[in-house]
This record gives C-alpha cells, structure tokens and sequence, in this order.
C-alpha cells in the first residue's frame, strides 16, 4: 500500500493493488526478504533494472480523472455520421448494454478453454455463430475476428490453401479482388496477401479476365459506392474456371437480400457492428467469417460446437482446438489469438432481442428512408447512381450546385456526408435514422441548389431493388431467436448464462501469461460515453481532437514505459501486433537494401503465436533450444545467429521469458542479433513483470508489442477484445502502419481502422493516469511479489519447475504435475478440473511444459485470496495422495470425476464411493459461497467427431 497525506484524495493504486501493509509483511516474511527491493534484486538482473523514476504525470484519483476523461469526450464532436464504408451508427439496446457491456461478469471472464465454466458465454457466442451461419446462408462460422479487413486476409488465405494439387503444381497465385471493394480491406489485403505469396489483381468483376493463374477472388457486398451488383454470373463464371469466390458482406443487408451462399459463395466475411455496437472511433467490433464445410480444417479462429459431458448431457465447448497455434505453431492455418468475442456475444444478443421479424422491420426501414430519399433528391435535379441500393446511395452533384456549399451547409448542420474524388456525395444511412434526419438531409442539399424544402410526406414502405435480390430463404428460426423480445425477458436469459461462468467476479483467475487483473470500474465506466462512442474513424479531424489528445498523451505514456520512440495503435490484437512489428521489421530491411533477409530465430519456450506470426509475415523459422533451467540457452542461439547471419532478419523473445524466469544474458542476447545483421523484437505478453523495472528499449530491443488487455487493464472479454499496439526504436518509426483513408497511404496497413480498437484506449490510459509513475512500479513488485508468494507456498507439494539461480520466479511460476501421474495416475487435467469444484478456474494447462500448470496470480490479488488458492491445491494434493495410497479408489475419485455438476450432485441417486459433501464441499468456505458447475466434464473428442456450430435441436 502506497501511503499518501490524509488531505489528499485516496490513491487509485491502493484500490487496485490486493496487497495491504499487514499483509505485505506476512509475505515478504515468508520469502525471508526485508523488503520489496531485496525480492527485485534477487528477480531482476541488475544490468537492466531502470535506476530513474518513469516520466509520466502524477497519479489522478478516482475523482479527477472522471472529470478529466469526461472533458476528452467532450473535445470529440458528435455529428450525424453518413460516411459508411463499414462503420455506421447502431441503436445499442441498453438491457446489452448494462447487463453484458457494463458487466463485469462477462467483461471480465477468459476465453472458453475450460468448458465447462464457461457454459454462458459458449451459447452467447454459438447465438453468434447461428446468426452469422443463417445470414449468410453458409453452415459454418466462426465466433468472431478482429474486424473486416483482417477477415478478408484470412479469407484470402483459406482461398490459397484450398488450391487444388493442379493448381498448387502450377504455383497458381493470383488473386482477384473487385476495385469496389473497401479501401481499408484492400490495403491489409496487401500487407497479408504479398508475404505468402500471393499477388493481388485488381479490377473490374464486370470485366475481368479470369485467367488460368487465379485461384480466388473477392467481391464486396453492397460494392463500396453502395451498389447492389448481381453477382451470381460473376460466380458461376470463376467456379468453372476452378476460381473460388468469397465475398465481403454488409450483415444487415443480408436480411433483406439473398445471401452469398445462395449464389455459390464459398467464404462470407464482414464486420457485425451494424448488429448494436457503436462506432468506437473504428474499434472495437466483431469480424465475422462463415464457409462451406469443407473448410472446417482450416477456418481460422475459435469455433464453438455442440458436444455431450461425462453423462451425456448437452454441453458446448470450443471445437477442434488442435488448430490453436500453441500446439500447431509455425503450422498453424492464422496466427488469431484474441478475437472479439464480447462484442460477438452482444451482436448475439442483439440478434436474440430483436429476432427474426425485429430484425426485418429495421433493415426494411433504413432501406424505404434511403429509397424516399433518393426520390426526393432526384425530384430536386440530383442523379442518384445507384441501380439498386440498400441504404447508401451515390449522388451525382448538376452543374449548377457547388460542392462547397454543400459541404458548408452540412457542417453548419452537424452533418458528415462522403466525398469523392470525382465529386459525387456517398449518403449510407443507419438504425438510427429518423424522418427529421431526412429532412435536415433534403434541406441541406435544397440549399445548396438555392432552393426551399420542407419534409411534409409521409415515407411509405416501399422496395426500391430488383425484385431478383429478394432474400426468399428463412433464419433465424431456432427458438432462441423467437424467445426473448422483452427486456424482462431478455435480462433474465443473460443472467441465466451469467450464472453458468466464472470470471473475475468470483475468484482468482490464476492463468499464467495472462495477466487476470482488476479492471477498475473507474477505467470502464467512460467507454460508453457518447463523444467516445459514437465517433466515426473517418470524421474530420477538427471533430475528433479528445480521441487525438487522448492518443497524444498515451503514446507518450507507453515510449516512456518501454524506452522506445515510436507507437502504432493499429494492430488490435496481440498476436496482431506481432505480425505488425514484424512487417515493420521487413520494410526496415528492404529499405537499407537487406530485403534478402528471411530467418527468424525464436525460442523453444515462446508463445505459438510468436512462429504462427512469423510464418504468416512471409518468414522461415528456427527453433533456438532452451536449457534445464528454462533458459535459452545462448550457445545455441550464438551459433545459429552465426550460422544464418546472412538471412537473420529477427530474433523474437519473450520477457522475461514464457517460463517465468528474467533470463541473465538478455542484453548478451540482443547483442548477438545485432552483431549478425538481425533485429531484436520483444514479445510484450509478460510486460507485466516489467513496467517500470525495466524496459524493452534498455535492454536493446527494437520492437515490442503490448497487450493492453493484459498489462494495461483492459479487460479479456471471455477473448476479446484485446489492443496489441506496437513500440519501436527510432530508426523503425518511418515503417509503422498507415492507413489509406485516412493517411493516403497503405504501407503495413493491419487494420481496418487507423487506430485499431481506439474505443477501449481510454481504459488504459486511465489505467497509466491514476496509477501514476509510483503506482505502477509498485503494481509491478506486487505481481513478482504474489507469485514468488505463491511458488513458496506450493514448492513443497508440488515443485517448482523453474527458477533463476535466487530460487526466484518471475510474475509466474511453473507448478511440476509431470510426476504425479506415474505415482497415483492423475493428470493435470484431472487437477485442472477438481479446481472447478472449489471454485477456481484452473491455470494454464500444460503450457509452455507439458503436464504442468502455468500461474500467474497479477498484483490485483489479495493475501486472502492467494490463501484460499493455497488451500484448495493443498487439498487436491492431498486427494491426489488418497488416490496413490489406496485410500481412494483410483476408477471413482473426485479428481477423475470432476467436476462435479449441480444436477448429479442434487439427483436422488449417488452412486459414487465418495460423499456428496467431498464432491461439492471439500473445504467449509466453499459452503457460502458455492460456484455450481453446470455441466460434467466435456466430451471434447465427440464434438470434434460430430461438429455442430450452430444452435439446433439436438439433445
């Protein structure tokens, strides 16, 4: 506990730091420290510890920042956006809001490897899938993406990988992609594409030779101008030239008009923002991307299905998880990590609140106010261009109308319009349209033709489209989408899946390379504040100058913390980050005429994201080996560095490391790398460990990338969503993304948005601003702290699997379970479960080591609960020991059974050779406040032998 002069307002970092001062004690007493700074220097190598304060401003309270962050919003200007081209303003029903956004329940929970507490968000995010796999008219989806632009690239990339043998032998590499579609999609297109080898072509649909080099193409669904285009000649055309088209769709326009895979499609991608997200300044919201069947292998992400548990009982898990890169690695088909699966889970929600017929009705009538509008302009002398339209429309100015008057009025009216190059207006209207909005539309176009107009029509329901663009096919027609259409309704089946999850809520969540800690409701609360939410990534600047500052402030704030010079807010994920340093990197290269270089040396401990990323970015991998100390062992990585010194293009290395462990020779290290031509990036996942300490750019290396979702507070959302911005040396400033909208320029473009998921950058820069400088080096000592605490505790019973030459660990520590199944025949996986029934979600399972448990307690964590945590792996390794002694029996115990669900332990029959009361109760604190399990342990082989990811009757 920080102490701090009773005049002034409590400190925020005592709010968010478990640790008191009684407590502190205990536990420093425990490791046999004075203090903290013994515990750091015996965990911290002293050639990298930082020996100046950081450079940021002093610590806000609670108070003063709500203030200060409410007078941001204020600077951001809120206007009537019409601009389109994939962001458009949403009526976000606030029963999602308030029950889903805002709460900490589902904010605040990890992504679902552990089935079965986690049975709530499982279904939102199957409603998800099913709305996806119906409105697109495909049976197969996944639970989300970072957005549509990186949709698109993984589209691109499935396309590729399903060559046919002939087309593989051929090096068929081309692919087709309609001028028509987003810029935003086409530029990551052409930073995701190029270093797999595939070459974009563009063009016209109408008019495209589809050669024999092409194996894909890519249309965009309206077209960027808003056109409906019939694309089903397109298709059969490319089909029969062994072309494989997939198509980037508007979802709300797909509830009208006949979906994609009616037409032969095999891939449909977007973004589901229409479905109740706001804007966020461009982020965050959900990708979505549904295929045919065949891709089920090759899908990239998570996909939820349907599977059974122990009894037999309905259950849903994430299915086919052997394509996580974890364990697939250089092989794996994407290197997506985080997604968006909050945001999926509230446009499921939206899609279960409204329903099939809610839903009709508000696409049917943002489509009769963009069709009354276009009579209307036209009757005024405008050419509307659009044959066919859903709600955007592309008008052609006469030759007596100034565009600058035009522009001047709808600004003087709080109206953003589009504006292209060639002088026609883009109009893309939304939810949230009304008739007044129409007539403030009509005046501003009246007036710029110098005449009078006033709305006094009513808007009749009318079709303005081809009748053959009619979507005839039903969705929507699971009971789940037919149910819940009142808020009381709607509130009750939210809570009802709340119920069935564990998050932050209830207890620890000790996941090691996690980082499960407290975000403060302080940090949360302004994100639905409406100057941050409801802004366009592509409002003018002079609109926007409380986002900009906040973005100022927080770059400043991160290069302080790392030592670097530069930062991109781009990449919206972790592992998005990764591939954009690493892109960065590359264009560095080239730039000083070492473009050859193609290697990248990565640790045999790193995260799988780290090889899957590098493979993605166009680059070979080495596997550099790790010592019996779970150190890499920098013999190994001087002679490969030397080996490969004329193809080294990085060295990726987490810190400290995967294993938990400050590794000595990481200064030696980077200067290896240096030395042979190579360029070092940190992995910023364990930044954690580091903040204030010690940094990447001391250290020497050139890039890292933070997940903000980890170190910097914002929450993991049940797997996103997360912000994975990038921080770079000097001289690799010049090759940070840039955007093509908004900076005319598409180099190492990530993103769909200029600034990623810019919505939920406020958490962390509350986060920096009311920890302050002290706050957080203290929060940095009290994660090392808790989890030295923790290696202490259960070394005895356990082991520990590494440690440095102190006997320390890092901010996490390895639990050795290996041994435990050759002596009683339990698994970690039988620990990992029993966990469950004392009310903890288990550790990170069997990563990086196989057969151990990997934790990571944060410095959020209170004496209390660390002892409760104690307490229960005390108990299951007593368990463990009736097993081995023959006290329990080895086919009917509580650890292979668990866990144990609510309905066997409340049924009339008990057939185990156990108590009800050791199932459920096996400490006496569990007793007030019980955790039930809703389901028995999962059947994970069953759901991957018959996958079903959508919702469907079939219990």
């Amino acid at each position: 506990m920080i102490n701090n002069n009773f005049m002034e307002p409590d400190l925020f970092v005592n709010r968010h730091v478990g640790v008191n001062t009684n407590d502190l004690q205990k536990m420093l007493q425990k490791l046999h420290v004075t203090g903290l700074q013994q515990l750091i220097e015996e965990t911290i190598p002293e050639n990298i510890r930082l020996n100046e304060d950081l450079n940021l401003p002093d610590a806000m309270s609670e108070r003063e920042y709500a203030e200060h962050i409410a007078e941001l919003a204020s600077k951001n200007e809120i206007f009537t956006s019409y601009i389109g081209l994939g962001w458009y303003d949403t009526v976000s029903p606030t029963p999602i809001l308030r029950n889903v956004f805002e709460n900490p329940c589902w904010y605040t929970s990890y992504t679902p490897y552990q089935a079965e507490i986690s049975q709530g968000r499982l279904e939102a995010l199957l409603n998800f899938q099913t709305m996806i796999s119906d409105l697109t008219g495909l049976p197969l989806s996944n639970c989300s993406l970072l957005d549509e632009a990186t949709a698109a690239a993984e589209a691109a990339n499935m396309l590729f990988r399903s060559r046919t043998r002939e087309q593989i032998k051929a090096e068929t590499n081309c692919l087709f992609v309609d001028e028509k579609v987003f810029d935003s999609t086409y530029a990551v297109l052409q930073t995701r594409a190029i270093p797999q080898g595939i070459r974009l072509v563009k063009g016209n649909y109408r008019t495209a030779m589809l050669t024999g080099d092409m194996f894909g193409a890519i249309v965009q669904f309206p077209d960027s101008d808003g056109s409906i285009e019939d694309y089903k000649t397109f298709i059969s055309k490319a089909n029969g030239a062994g072309i494989k088209v997939a198509v980037a769709a508007d979802i709300l326009s797909l509830i009208l008009f006949s979906p994609p895979g009616e037409w032969g499609a095999e891939i449909v991608f977007g973004s589901a923002q229409r479905m109740g997200i706001p804007m966020y300044y461009g982020g965050p919201s959900a990708g979505y991307l549904a295929a045919k069947d065949e891709y089920k292998r090759i899908i990239p992400g998570r996909i939820i299905g349907i599977s059974k548990d122990a009894n037999g009982h309905r259950a849903l898990r994430m299915a086919l998880q052997t394509r996580e890169q974890h364990i697939k690695r250089e092989k794996a088909t994407s290197n997506i990590c985080t997604a968006q699966a909050l945001l999926a889970s509230m446009a499921g929600f939206y899609a279960v609140y409204h329903g099939p017929e809610g839903l009709r009705k508000i696409a049917n009538r943002i489509h009769a106010m963009a069709g009354f509008l276009a009579s209307e302009l036209t009757a005024m002398g405008y050419s509307q261009l659009n044959e066919n339209y859903f709600d955007t429309l592309k008008i052609r100015l006469p030759e007596d109308v100034s565009v600058d008057l035009l522009t001047e009025t709808a600004l003087a009216c709080k109206v953003n319009l589009r504006y292209f190059d060639t002088g026609e207006i883009g109009i893309s209207l939304d939810e949230t349209t009304l008739p007044d909005d129409l007539g403030v539309l009509l005046y501003i176009f009246s007036t710029a033709k110098k005449t009078e107009y006033l709305l006094n029509k009513n808007i009749p329901a009318k079709r303005y489209f081809n009748e053959k663009f009619i979507r005839h096919s039903s969705f929507l027609s699971h009971e789940v989408f037919n149910s819940y259409h009142t808020e009381t309704e709607l509130m009750r089946y939210i809570k009802m899946l709340e119920r069935r999850d564990i998050s932050l809520t209830h207890s620890m969540i000790s996941l090691g390379s996690c980082t499960m800690k407290l975000n403060a409701a302080s940090e949360m609360l302004p994100l639905n504040y409406p100057g941050f939410a409801n802004i366009h990534p592509y409002a003018p600047e002079d609109q926007t100058e409380g986002y900009r500052e906040l973005i100022r402030n927080l770059t400043d704030y991160l290069c302080a913390i790392t030592g670097f010079s530069g930062v991109s807010f781009q990449p919206n994920s972790g592992a998005a980050g990764e591939y954009a340093g690493l892109r960065v990197i590359r264009s560095y290269q080239e730039s000083i005429g070492q473009g050859h270089r193609n290697l990248v040396l990565i640790p045999a401990s790193a995260h799988g994201t780290n090889p899957a990323s590098a493979i993605q970015a166009g680059y070979d991998t080495v596997t550099v080996a790790c010592d019996a100390f779970g150190n890499t062992d920098i013999q190994d990585l001087k002679a490969k560095a030397e080996q490969h010194k004329d193809a080294l293009a990085a060295f990726m290395i987490t810190y400290p490391s995967t294993h938990g462990i400050f590794e000595t020779d990481i200064v030696e290290m980077c200067r290896i790398i240096h030395d042979n031509g190579g360029q070092v990036y940190m992995d910023g996942a364990n930044m954690n460990a580091q903040v204030g300490l010690t940094n990447p750019g001391m250290i020497g290396a050139d890039v890292c990338h933070l997940n903000l979702h980890k170190t910097f507070a914002i929450p993991h959302g049940g797997g996103g969503p997360g912000e994975g911005p990038i921080c770079v040396a000097h001289h690799l400033i010049p090759f940070l993304p840039s955007h093509p909208v908004t900076e005319g320029s598409c180099l190492n473009t990530v993103a769909a948005s200029p600034y990623g998921s810019a919505g939920i950058l406020p958490i962390t820069y509350g986060y920096i601003r009311m920890m302050g400088a002290e706050g957080l080096v203290y929060a940095t000592q009290i994660a090392i702290l808790n989890a030295n605490y923790l290696a202490a505790c259960l070394a005895d019973k356990y082991g520990i699997v590494f440690k440095n030459k102190s006997g320390r660990v890092g901010h996490e520590l390895i639990l050795e379970c290996r041994n435990l199944k050759d002596y009683s025949g339990i698994t970690e996986t039988d620990i990992a479960k029993r966990l469950i029934d004392y009310g903890f979600h288990a550790p990170t399972l069997s990563f990086p080591v196989h057969g151990t448990l990997m934790i990571e307690p944060t410095e959020s964590e209170s004496l209390r609960e660390l002892d409760r945590f104690v307490q229960a792996m005390s108990a299951i390794r007593e368990e463990i020991e009736e097993v081995a002694l023959g006290k329990a029996d080895k086919s009917d115990n509580v650890l292979i059974n668990a866990p144990h669900p609510e309905y066997a332990v409340c049924a009339d029959e008990w057939e185990h050779a156990y108590s009800r009361n050791k199932a459920a109760f096996p400490l006496d604190w569990l007793k007030e406040n019980k955790f039930w399990v809703k389901v028995a342990r999962v059947d994970d082989a069953f759901g991957d032998r018959n996958l079903v990811a959508v919702q469907c009757n079939c219990d």
